[in-house]
Protein backbone atom coordinates (compact mmCIF):
# COMPACT_ATOMS: atom_id res chain seq x y z
CA UNK A 1 0.00 0.00 0.00
CA UNK A 2 1.12 3.59 -0.76
CA UNK A 3 -0.18 6.56 0.92
CA UNK A 4 0.28 10.48 -0.83
CA UNK A 5 -0.85 13.29 2.07
CA UNK A 6 -1.65 16.50 0.33
CA UNK A 7 -2.98 19.90 1.63
CA UNK A 8 -0.65 20.94 4.06
CA UNK A 9 0.02 24.72 4.40
CA UNK A 10 0.09 27.66 5.92
CA UNK A 11 -3.34 28.86 7.56
CA UNK A 12 -4.10 32.02 10.66
CA UNK A 13 -5.41 30.88 13.85
CA UNK A 14 -9.32 29.94 13.48
CA UNK A 15 -8.76 28.87 9.90
CA UNK A 16 -9.41 25.76 8.11
CA UNK A 17 -7.60 23.40 6.25
CA UNK A 18 -8.42 19.66 4.43
CA UNK A 19 -6.02 17.31 4.00
CA UNK A 20 -6.38 14.85 1.74
CA UNK A 21 -4.50 11.15 1.30
CA UNK A 22 -4.48 9.05 -1.83
CA UNK A 23 -3.90 5.34 -1.50
CA UNK A 24 -3.11 3.01 -3.86
CA UNK A 25 -1.66 -0.76 -4.13
CA UNK A 26 -3.40 -3.42 -1.78
CA UNK A 27 -6.19 -1.33 0.21
CA UNK A 28 -8.55 -3.88 -0.07
CA UNK A 29 -6.89 -5.34 3.02
CA UNK A 30 -6.98 -1.99 4.94
CA UNK A 31 -9.50 -2.24 8.20
CA UNK A 32 -8.23 0.87 9.93
CA UNK A 33 -7.18 4.39 8.38
CA UNK A 34 -6.03 7.40 10.46
CA UNK A 35 -3.88 10.87 10.28
CA UNK A 36 -1.41 11.41 13.34
CA UNK A 37 0.84 14.28 13.69
CA UNK A 38 4.18 15.15 15.10
CA UNK A 39 4.92 19.04 16.15
CA UNK A 40 8.84 19.40 16.61
CA UNK A 41 10.27 18.13 19.83
CA UNK A 42 6.86 15.78 20.85
CA UNK A 43 6.32 12.78 19.99
CA UNK A 44 3.69 11.06 16.99
CA UNK A 45 0.52 11.22 18.13
CA UNK A 46 -3.61 9.81 16.96
CA UNK A 47 -5.38 12.43 15.22
CA UNK A 48 -8.29 10.78 14.22
CA UNK A 49 -8.82 7.65 13.11
CA UNK A 50 -12.00 5.50 10.84
CA UNK A 51 -12.81 2.20 10.59
CA UNK A 52 -13.70 0.12 6.92
CA UNK A 53 -16.70 0.10 8.79
CA UNK A 54 -17.24 3.70 8.91
CA UNK A 55 -16.63 4.23 12.92
CA UNK A 56 -14.25 7.08 13.52
CA UNK A 57 -12.17 7.79 16.23
CA UNK A 58 -10.56 11.57 17.33
CA UNK A 59 -7.65 12.77 19.84
CA UNK A 60 -9.53 14.77 22.81
CA UNK A 61 -7.37 17.68 21.50
CA UNK A 62 -9.09 17.80 18.23
CA UNK A 63 -12.89 16.37 19.09
CA UNK A 64 -15.43 18.90 17.61
CA UNK A 65 -12.60 20.98 15.21
CA UNK A 66 -11.77 17.98 13.07
CA UNK A 67 -13.29 15.57 10.82
CA UNK A 68 -11.79 12.50 8.97
CA UNK A 69 -13.95 10.99 6.25
CA UNK A 70 -12.86 8.61 3.38
CA UNK A 71 -14.02 7.99 -0.30
CA UNK A 72 -14.17 4.52 -0.81
CA UNK A 73 -14.15 4.90 -4.62
CA UNK A 74 -11.49 7.34 -5.04
CA UNK A 75 -9.47 5.47 -2.30
CA UNK A 76 -8.74 8.73 -0.62
CA UNK A 77 -8.84 9.77 3.02
CA UNK A 78 -9.82 13.23 3.92
CA UNK A 79 -9.01 15.49 7.42
CA UNK A 80 -11.05 18.58 7.09
CA UNK A 81 -9.64 20.68 9.91
CA UNK A 82 -11.49 24.09 11.52
CA UNK A 83 -10.83 26.67 14.03
CA UNK A 84 -7.49 25.45 13.74
CA UNK A 85 -5.01 26.84 16.84
CA UNK A 86 -1.07 27.32 17.05
CA UNK A 87 -1.07 24.03 18.72
CA UNK A 88 -2.26 22.40 15.57
CA UNK A 89 1.03 23.18 14.01
CA UNK A 90 2.77 19.91 12.73
CA UNK A 91 3.92 17.39 10.11
CA UNK A 92 0.64 15.03 9.71
CA UNK A 93 0.69 11.64 8.57
CA UNK A 94 -1.91 8.95 7.07
CA UNK A 95 -1.52 5.62 7.99
CA UNK A 96 -3.40 2.84 7.49
CA UNK A 97 -3.68 -0.99 9.25
CA UNK A 98 -4.04 -3.99 7.58
CA UNK A 99 -3.83 -7.52 9.21
CA UNK A 100 -0.72 -8.78 9.89
CA UNK A 101 1.54 -6.23 7.83
CA UNK A 102 3.20 -3.70 9.40
CA UNK A 103 1.18 -0.26 9.31
CA UNK A 104 1.49 1.85 5.86
CA UNK A 105 2.80 5.59 6.25
CA UNK A 106 2.43 8.26 3.73
CA UNK A 107 4.96 10.77 3.60
CA UNK A 108 3.65 13.57 5.73
CA UNK A 109 2.79 17.21 4.94
CA UNK A 110 3.28 20.12 6.71
CA UNK A 111 0.66 22.42 8.68
CA UNK A 112 2.01 25.78 10.13
CA UNK A 113 -1.00 27.86 12.12
CA UNK A 114 0.03 31.21 12.63
CA UNK A 115 -0.71 34.92 12.06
Amino acid sequence: VQLQAFGGGLVQPGGSLTLSCEASGGVSSIYVWGWYRQAPGRQRELVASIRHSGGANYGDHVKGRFTISRDNVKNTLYLQMNSLNVEDTAVYYCNAVSIGAAPYWGQGTLVTVSS
